[in-house]
């Protein structure tokens, strides 16, 4: 069964969603196609503000809650406490679809690490420095050195995407991100992106009744 998972990397919800991902991409009958929506990149992006910082802070509280991901000081301060900065998925987009480029089967592991990077570490992954020094870490040279100068054949399949992500969204009327579409071909359909917040057997359940 393919499941398509649309996603932001700067999306909280998204980073909240993680523990269950995980397992969703250990089932044995699942194949997890990453698929990544641009919802916060280019010109959907917006500028760091106090308003904006505080709003994000108290969701972030909420995720916490429901999931045990954790959202550092070094975070709140380094990151939402930047003012004027950008909040800015393109370059951490990027960085996922660069990896699977050369090694789709790291993608999920990739998203996992910007993430990491971000609500752990403080580190601003809408920086290109940042997201190529977060991959080259991981042994993923190749797709850190096309982060740092993006070429463009990544510039094509990032655009390529993003664009049939969006496509999903519109077809499924999927509001938001974290979202799954399970299925392949006409009989492909949306799941509700709750349960990817709650126990995975009952995920698990839901997969196999699709």
């Amino acid at each position: 069964m393919q499941i398509t998972y649309l996603f932001d990397p700067l999306c909280g919800w998204c980073y909240g969603a993680s523990p269950v991902l995980e397992q969703l991409a250990a089932h044995g009958d699942a194949t997890l196609v990453l698929a990544p929506t641009g919802l916060f990149a280019g010109p959907a992006a917006r500028t760091m503000d106090q308003h904006f910082a505080a709003y994000a802070w108290q969701n972030d509280q909420r995720i916490a809650r429901l999931t045990g991901q954790p959202f550092s000081e070094a975070y709140r301060t380094g990151i939402l406490g930047n003012t004027g900065s950008l909040f800015d998925s393109a370059a951490a987009t990027l960085g996922v679809v660069a990896v699977g480029l050369g090694d789709p089967a790291r993608e999920l592991e990739a998203l996992k690490l910007l993430q990491r990077a971000r609500y752990v570490d403080g580190r601003d992954n809408s920086s290109l420095q940042v997201v190529a020094d977060v991959l080259e870490g991981a042994q993923l040279a190749d797709a850190a050195r096309r982060v740092r100068a993006p070429d463009d054949a990544l510039i094509a399949a990032y655009q390529t995407r993003i664009a049939a992500a969006r496509a999903d969204m519109t077809r499924f009327g999927a509001g938001g991100v974290p979202a799954l579409v399970v299925g392949e071909g006409a009989g492909r359909r949306l799941l509700d992106g709750s349960m990817l917040f709650g126990r995975f057997d009952l995920l698990a359940a839901q997969l196999r009744a699709a």
